[in-house]
């Protein structure tokens, strides 16, 4: 018997294996679209702010791709595939716009950064607390993750009711005070 049996693993670790290609898959999306986005806002204030999170968001996709080989699940190149192909297809949308880009792509692209930033972020904190009872998976990196996740989040929330505000007017400070709640 082992000294410190609550350390003997996860639980359904063939479960967590497809959680984690689930996520590792969204992360591809997710920076399909940022690097797309980057290009879109060449020379705006968002710009510098969606260049880092490109870079974020590729750091931790390698630092989720370790941890699933820490944890000795293999990766699942179909899903990633998958999502990639629907992130192309999900250009494809009836915006008001046929032939030209519309400033209500920019503001859904950002709710939906905002929105997937969140479910990453609920993905690092379930593999989190996964560590408390497996040492292959590296805690202090996950908290790190976390409140990088909480910080992309912040910005996104700003950069996307400012994107509202342009596009249909109105004071994206109004609501601010709500955050607070």
């Amino acid at each position: 018997m082992s000294e410190n049996p609550t350390r003997a693993g996860v639980g359904h670790p063939d479960l967590l294996a497809v959680y984690t290609n689930d996520h590792l898959a969204s992360s591809t999306g997710g920076i399909e679209l940022v690097s797309r986005m980057v290009r879109e806002h060449k020379g705006t204030r968002h710009e510098d702010n969606l260049r880092q999170l490109l870079g974020e968001l590729r750091e931790e996709k390698a630092a989720l791709a370790a941890t699933m080989a820490a944890l000795g699940f293999p990766v699942r190149q179909y899903k990633q595939v998958a999502v990639w192909v629907a992130e192309k297809a999900s250009r494809i949308k009836l915006n008001g716009r046929l032939l030209s880009h519309s400033p209500l792509s920019s503001l859904v692209e950002f709710e939906f950064l905002a929105s997937a930033v969140r479910g990453k972020r609920s993905g690092f904190e379930t593999l989190r607390i996964a560590a408390a009872i497996d040492d292959r998976i590296d805690a202090e990196l996950l908290d790190g993750l976390i409140a990088q996740a909480n910080r992309q989040y912040v910005w996104l929330t700003e950069a996307r009711r400012e994107v509202a505000a342009a596009v249909f007017g109105g004071d994206p400070d109004a609501i601010a005070d709500l955050d607070e709640a």
